[in-house]
């Protein structure tokens, strides 16, 4: 099993990284290299968390052979002093170490480590930030996109770039180190793992209450519904803004277009943005421009370049805001629509979930078997809630061992960090299977804290990761940059919680490949036993405000409306929202009526357009036949003078149908009836006498 089970977790990784991927970004519409990056920055992060239990029950077990093979030395000299008395007892040396199954040979895991941490640290630092100007730049060219890229990187570059020479001088200055480039590397890790720990704090401290908390509000069914109706007048506001927005972008779109015509050389640039604006807006733009008149600078001013390329950026973030609002306001509807069915169904005698709206799609094989009403009524009604509650109930435990463990990691004389505890356990008994399994639910929990809470990170909805393809270039590309700054201190904090990093704990053991390849911290003692010990310790600080929503009251405010059921606001948004949702599922029930009558209609009498050319082509035939037959018995029959007049002169004042005209104007004396126009009384002169 060498080398087997590392090979499998960095496949299911990697699908796992591309399944998230295609849930919040869009293959079909989004550059190939924004793509790449993220999955890249993605799938290293998530490797780190999969992989580090290997490397802790992989470093045990090498303990555990540097234990035997000192304590087979120590019997071999026992034995040999006191081989002239053979009458005294020797001790026999302890049982031989069992290789855990995922053990992975030495020289493999150093090598990978530093292959994963580096790449990520070039992701996050430099190449990424740099994309993320890049895919924002609303410039025509690469080299105008990478100009605006470096001008807007300068300052970011130039800040880290004083922090790390601040800590470079400080080493150098100092007479107790000799400068090295191992030492180099130390401290451009320390100074990412400070910042990663100190955003990580933060994070943490708001996952580890609200994640139970929100799990607990779910099971409450009123709470959930009543949050709805809230989030739904918040997004009817917002989705109007952004309509509002959309619609101002599109008028300076417009303007821009009339001004700028053919012949000018900035045609390409406004033909570029126009490409970008959605295609009702397209259409309309097209008719209303004349491409035929020339180009007049005094009559009408053309914009410059330098406006030609702000405004394209005004329309990429406008153009996607307003398609993910519309896509939010629909999942919200479907939210709302499903949990007023909730209700409805839990006095429901029958026991079988009945939606409002049925889905059109048939129902597939676990629909139809075993997901039935019947099971879709018990859980969603009965044992969703207790579920739910069970839930949050294990998950606060949980965080309470983490937030005691995160305050009490620092003593390693008494151990108090119940998961210090938890592993020395299962060390004493060698069971690997136990450890990888703590530390892999322990690290996914940890991080499930800290990942949730970005991914519901909103500022000024310029970042906000939305699922169903609606995440814009520049929020995934930012997830991945703070992915990869937060995924090694989190795993570093963690070696620390389980007193597996020699730094930290003080205990002269075997380290793990990834604590190697972080690195010495002793080169700045006073972030290695100052900061890294007591900043954590913040958590429980912040999860008793979180617990209180302290946040939140100072967002309210602040005049940013959120969800408090003892504010008016909210109870006035809450009715807003209740009325939305009354008023979407109206108009929602009036189409499917509509439909209802109309699929009613086809399948009892058919479609009237398949028999009305059923007619015509009958008519036709019919007419054919008839003609043929008077063609065939007039062809010998002979044709008077007079007849063959009144044919003249009736083909000569004939005139042609016109069966393409858009606007037929319908007179008092004709009627429009399917493309044709036909008399309904004698004209006073002649028949054509109007044309």
């Amino acid at each position: 099993m060498s080398g087997v089970a590392l090979g499998v977790e960095i496949v299911v990784v990697f699908f796992l990284a591309l399944f998230l991927l295609h849930r919040y970004g869009d293959f079909r519409k989004q550059h190939r290299m924004v793509l790449f990056a993220t999955l890249l920055a993605w799938f290293l992060c998530f490797l780190i968390v999969f992989i580090l239990p290997l490397d802790v029950s992989t470093s045990i077990y090498n303990q555990c052979k540097i234990n035997s093979n000192k304590e087979k030395v120590a019997v071999s000299t026992e034995f040999s002093n006191q081989s002239s008395n053979s009458s005294s007892p020797t001790r026999s040396p302890k049982e031989v170490c069992h290789k855990p199954w995922s053990y992975i040979p030495d020289g493999i895991l150093p090598v990978f480590w530093r292959v994963v941490y580096w790449t990520s640290q070039f992701l996050t630092w430099l190449l990424i930030p740099f994309m993320q100007s890049y895919a924002r730049s609303g410039g025509f060219s690469i080299s105008g996109k990478v100009k605006t890229a470096l001008i807007e990187n300068a300052i970011y570059y130039g800040t880290y770039l004083l922090i790390f020479c601040s800590l470079l001088i400080y080493v150098a200055v100092s007479p107790k180190f000799n400068l090295t480039w191992s030492q180099l590397q130390v401290i451009g890790i320390t100074a990412a793992n400070t910042w990663g720990l100190f955003l990580l704090v933060l994070l943490l401290g708001y996952g580890l209450v609200e994640i139970p908390r929100s799990y607990w509000n779910a099971s409450c069914h009123g709470h959930l519904l009543a949050k709805t109706y809230f989030k739904a007048a918040k997004l009817m506001t917002e989705k109007a803004d952004a309509e509002e927005n959309l619609e101002d972008v599109m008028e300076d779109v417009r303007s821009s277009s009339e001004a700028i015509k053919y012949n000018n050389p900035l045609r390409k640039c406004i033909d570029t943005v126009l490409r970008k604006c959605p295609t009702e807006y397209q259409e309309k733009m097209g008719r209303n421009m004349d491409d035929y008149e020339d180009f007049d600078e005094n009559r009408n001013p053309c914009p410059s370049k330098k406006s030609l390329v702000k405004l394209h950026k005004q329309v990429i973030y406008a153009v996607q805001r307003h398609n993910r609002t519309q896509v939010q306001w629909q999942m919200l509807l479907e939210e709302a629509f499903h949990l007023e069915d909730v209700a409805k169904n839990e006095v429901s005698a029958a026991h079988q979930f009945v939606h409002s709206f049925p889905s059109t799609e048939p129902p597939g094989w676990l629909g139809r078997y075993l997901y039935t009403p019947t099971v879709e009524w018990y859980w969603e009604c009965l044992l969703r809630r207790w579920f739910y509650r069970a839930l949050a109930v294990t998950l606060m435990l949980f965080s309470v061992v983490v937030v005691w463990s995160e305050c009490t990691f620092f003593s390693t004389r008494h151990v108090l960090s119940l998961f210090a505890i938890f592993i020395q356990l299962a060390e004493r008994d060698y069971n690997y299977f136990y450890i990888e399994m703590a530390c892999f639910f322990t690290i996914f929990y940890l991080c499930y804290c800290v990942y949730s809470t970005v991914f519901r990170i909103r500022v000024f909805n310029y970042y906000y990761l939305a699922p169903h393809h609606q995440t814009d270039a520049y929020s995934l590309q930012f997830s991945g940059m703070l992915f990869c700054r937060l995924t090694p201190p989190l795993c570093l904090n963690f070696l620390g919680l389980i007193h597996m990093d020699s730094t930290i704990s003080g205990q002269q053991r075997e380290q793990t490949a990834y604590t190697t390849i972080m690195g010495s911290m002793k080169v700045l003692p006073f972030i290695a036993k100052g900061f890294y010990i007591y900043y954590p310790m913040l958590i429980l600080l912040l999860c008793i405000a979180t617990y209180y929503s302290l946040g939140t009251r100072c967002l309210n405010m602040l005049g940013f409306q959120q969800f408090m059921g003892e504010s008016h606001m909210t109870t006035d948004l809450v009715d807003e929202g209740r009325e939305l949702i009354r008023r979407e599922r109206r108009k929602r029930q009036r189409t499917e009526d509509g439909e209802n009558r109309r699929r009613e209609w086809r399948e009892r009498y058919g479609d009237p357009r398949e028999k009305c050319s059923g007619r015509n082509r009958n008519a036709y035939s019919e007419l054919k036949e008839n003609n043929e037959s008077l063609m065939n018995s007039s062809a010998f029959a002979p044709v008077s003078r007079r007849d063959r007049s009144d044919q003249t002169e009736l083909l000569q004042d004939a005139e042609p149908l016109d069966f393409n005209a858009e606007e037929p104007v319908e007179t008092e004396d004709r009627r429009y009836t399917g493309g044709r126009y036909l008399s309904t009384s004698l004209s006073r002169g002649r028949i054509f006498d109007d044309v």
